[in-house]
């Protein structure tokens, strides 16, 4: 098990209520479980979370699964949510 730091960013930021928080967790699953667990109060969290993409440490997660993506002692996942925007 590694301890680390969640960041989330725009709509994961609000539906959190926070910008970031620890996580104590082996795999991206396992830190994201803990993370919905955490925020039950806050239903829109959930949500979020679905249409979200991760990095850890850096490095885009993209379609592996969650269970298979280990995490580091003193990393870092990014919860990015969809941004609008983008050339038209």
């Amino acid at each position: 098990m590694a301890s680390g730091t969640i960041r989330y960013w725009a709509a994961a930021k609000a539906a959190a209520g926070t910008a970031e928080e620890p996580y104590d967790a082996g795999t991206l699953a396992d830190a994201l479980r803990h993370a919905r667990e955490t925020h039950t109060g806050q239903p829109e969290f959930a949500r979020v979370l679905l249409r979200c993409s991760f990095l850890v440490d850096g490095n885009p997660v993209g379609a592996r699964a969650h269970e298979t993506v280990s995490l580091s002692e003193g990393g870092t996942v990014e919860v990015l949510p969809p941004f609008a925007g983008g050339a038209r």
